[in-house]
């Protein structure tokens, strides 16, 4: 090397070593493993609530449940020989959501004796089961209800029942339960599939003040604002029986 070049080269070496010094004095921090960030939060997860359930019903029960319905009227009686029960109106407009109480609770009566789950005719109980409510009458008009509507002078009644309480006008309004019927007919028909040993002609009527053959009976008003609740396109039913029998 000549000596002319000797200054050139140590200015080169030296610019070297200044620019390896400055980068190696470059530190860089690792973020810990799995940060989002310097303030990461965890998201908060909404907890899933399943679609609410009619309160006292078991599975056997709401297993008989039409897919396709959306209305219920639930008929718990007070003990599996009892006359009295109360009734809650309960709807299914948001699947997600599921049963929400509509209308009630009312009081009402249904047979004599009480429930059974094998109803026969003139046992004076109350058939237990879920059962499609489709067609009403009475002697009185319409009042407004969906469902179809047979006004017909032969609802007329008289007589006493088991208390010695007038009949009449038990059946100025009624919806048919769909035991031992034929569903899209006058509540009046006298169609039994299951044959005539096992009963029929069993209603939602107006309540008398007392016990009844098999029928389910409420208050005038209460009758009145049931038929003006119910609608076809729902598919409603009726859920009735002790409630140690809907709890199975």
């Amino acid at each position: 090397m000549s000596v002319t070049r000797r200054p050139y080269v140590l200015l080169v070496i030296l610019f070297l070593l200044v620019i390896g010094c400055s980068a190696g004095a470059v530190r860089t921090t690792p973020e810990p493993r799995g940060a989002a960030g310097p303030e990461a939060v965890p998201l908060a997860v909404e907890p899933v609530v399943p679609p609410a359930e009619i309160p006292g019903l078991g599975p056997e029960t709401r297993a008989r449940f039409p897919g396709t319905a959306r209305q219920a009227l639930v008929v718990t009686g007070l003990g599996p020989d009892s006359n009295r029960s109360s009734v809650v109106l309960y709807s299914r407009d948001d699947p997600a959501r599921g049963w929400r109480p509509q209308a009630g609770p009312w009081p009402a009566h249904n047979g004599m004796e009480g429930w059974t789950d094998h109803h026969l005719a003139n046992d004076l109980r109350s058939p237990v089961g879920v059962f499609g409510l489709t067609d009403a009458g009475g002697r009185l008009p319409d009042p407004g209800t969906l469902l179809p509507y047979d006004e017909e002078p032969r609802f007329a009644v008289s007589g006493e029942g088991f208390l010695g309480e007038p009949l009449e006008g038990s059946f100025d309004h009624v919806v048919a339960i769909n035991y031992n019927r034929t569903p899209g007919t006058s509540p009046l028909d006298r169609d039994r599939p299951l044959g005539e040993e096992r009963g029929g002609g069993i209603w939602v009527h107006v309540d008398h003040g007392g016990p009844t053959q098999a029928c389910v009976s409420l208050t005038e008003d209460r009758m009145r604002e049931l038929l003006l609740t119910l609608d076809p396109v729902k598919d409603p039913v009726i859920v009735m029986g002790d409630a140690a029998s809907l709890a199975r």
